[in-house]
């Protein structure tokens, strides 16, 4: 049975860099329906909780720009479930937000937080794990995150660290480790005490409120006047004045590698954060020569691939060995594939010349 005391924080306000030119600031990938399922990346998000949580208990945080694609994709939703940010902060404004507009209706309430852009690939071991989190945060003051166990020395992921001799399902976490290089990945896998960070965080209303007076005092002290505030008409004004005086900090480096009480519970139900072009051609079916073709095509010496691109467009490639070759819109991208990195530089680039149209 479906818990009153449950809610869903969706975080949606990011523009997803590493996957440009699909995705835009206009169009940002949890709007987009990656994996041709019919769903885009927020809907799938929406829909994997709705054995976990009332629908009514499901806020999303986004942008002041992304409100109307957050109504057209998530209709059920009232205009109360979605939280509008002036501007990007990071997470820990963002989580604070919610987190406190939440307790300020129900005290008792059970949170859990969750990137609007990541796959799920087995849905009901993910509903086990969640649940078994929820509980232990309903009776305890643990901070409880999702750990994934780690396959292959993966240097795009951030790491958790636990002991392994605490607790039973959910581990004490030793530390937080962020994107390794591919040595330090490798060890990590061998000592077996390592998952990877899937960002999904779940506490109670009370514990991360408590969380955010100890570790982020003056981010506590901006939002907590909006308890008289919240769900009235002088919300928004409330908000951009916080938003202004905020600082710019992740929840992971704010409240997460500070706090004593923080647990993971370690899981394998078919993660993957899309990050990347990289991400995306390990996740869809590959021709003989593994490459990822979705576009109107003609290939000759090419493999480890990826190609998209308008229907009505020929493209012909050649001698390619892992290559990302993408015309969308107005923008025809042919670069190496996993190099990640690159394409934040290619983003400065674009606005260092004032090419915004681009972006």
């Amino acid at each position: 049975m479906i818990n009153k005391d449950t809610y869903l924080v969706i975080m949606a306000g990011g523009v997803g860099s590493r996957f440009w030119p699909y995705s835009r600031s206009y169009r940002p990938k949890q709007f987009l329906d990656v994996l041709d399922s019919g769903y885009s990346l927020i809907q799938l998000t929406n829909n994997r909780f709705k054995n976990i949580c009332p629908q009514e208990n499901v806020y999303v945080v986004t942008n002041d720009i992304y409100v109307d694609l957050v109504k057209e994709h998530l209709p059920e939703l009232s205009d109360d479930q979605i939280l509008s940010e002036p501007v990007g902060r990071n997470t820990a404004p963002c989580i604070a937000y919610a987190s406190y507009k939440i307790a300020s209706r129900n005290k008792n309430a059970n949170i859990i937080v969750s990137p609007s852009d990541h796959t799920v690939f087995k849905e009901r071991e993910f509903e086990e794990v969640v649940l078994t989190a929820v509980d232990a945060v309903a009776k305890s003051d643990k901070i409880v995150t999702i750990g994934i166990k780690p396959s292959r020395p993966e240097t795009g992921y951030g790491y958790i660290q636990f002991i392994p001799e605490t607790g039973g399902e959910i581990k004490k976490v030793k530390t937080f480790t962020e994107k390794p290089e591919l040595e330090l990945a490798q060890k990590f896998l061998d000592s077996g005490e390592f998952v990877w960070n899937a960002g999904v965080f779940i506490w109670n209303a009370k514990t991360i409120r408590s969380a955010f007076e100890q570790h982020l005092p003056d981010m506590a002290e901006l939002f907590a006047p909006g308890d008289a505030i919240f769900y009235t008409s002088e919300e928004q004004a409330f908000i951009r004045n916080v938003y202004s005086q905020c600082k710019n900090i992740s929840i992971d480096y704010g409240v997460m590698e500070k706090a004593a009480n923080v647990y993971v519970v370690q899981a394998n139900f078919g993660w993957s954060d899309i990050g990347s072009w990289a991400t995306l051609h390990d996740l869809k079916r590959k021709d003989e020569d593994n490459n990822v073709f979705e576009a109107n095509i003609l290939a000759y010496n090419t493999r480890n691939s990826i190609v998209k691109g308008a229907s009505d467009k020929l493209i012909i490639v050649q001698g390619l060995d892992g290559y990302l070759v993408a015309d969308i819109d107005n923008v025809l991208l042919i670069c190496e594939k996993d190099n990640e990195r690159q394409f934040r530089d290619f983003a400065a680039d674009i606005k260092a010349r004032k090419m915004t149209e681009y972006l």
